[in-house]
Order: structure tokens, then C-alpha cells, then sequence
């Protein structure tokens, strides 16, 4: 199996537009390889008898009913703001009619 070399680790360097000095070209090609080696180990395992799943562990969605609660400290809040008019923050106009 080939090995990783300089020339692909500076040609994926540039792809990501990451400029990397000799020592980090060499660093990262011994990193790439180590991780390749560690794919190829993975490829040999046998899945066959393995159920697809999407995920390691079963995930369940707890839902829960959306309830309406009156908020009695409306008027609280709007006291921390900066500036407001009747019942709602005013905020500086960021856009053009």
C-alpha cells in the first residue's frame, strides 16, 4: 500500500490554503499515515453479521407538549433594555425601506 508523502500533504495543504513549514509537512505526513493505518486496520474487520445503524447508541426524541404560560414580568424585562417603546425593545433600524 502506498505511503503518504510530502508532495500530497503540501498539494492538501493547498487545497485548504494552509501555508506549513518542513517540520509540520513532516508532521502531518506521519499523522496522515498513522490515521490510514488505523483505516486499513477497520477495513478488516468483519461486518458481515453487523445490523446498519446510524449511530453507536439508540437516540429517542423526548417530546413534550407545547404549553401557552402567561409571563408576568414583562415589564421587568423590558426595563433592562436600552431604549423602549410601549411593549417591545426599540432597536436601531439596520435595514432600507
Amino acid at each position: 500500500m502506498s505511503r503518504i508523502n510530502k508532495e500530497e500533504v503540501k498539494k492538501v495543504a493547498q487545497l485548504a490554503r494552509l501555508e506549513l513549514n518542513i517540520n509540520e509537512i513532516n508532521n502531518h505526513a506521519e499523522q496522515l499515515e498513522k490515521i490510514l493505518d488505523y483505516i486499513r486496520q477497520l477495513e478488516k474487520i468483519d461486518t458481515d453479521n453487523v445490523p446498519c445503524t446510524t449511530r453507536a447508541i439508540e437516540v429517542i426524541n423526548v417530546f413534550r407538549k407545547d404549553e401557552k404560560k402567561n409571563y408576568d414580568r414583562t415589564e421587568e424585562l423590558l426595563e433592562l433594555g436600552p431604549s423602549r417603546e410601549d411593549k417591545y425593545f426599540k432597536v436601531p433600524k439596520i435595514m432600507n425601506e
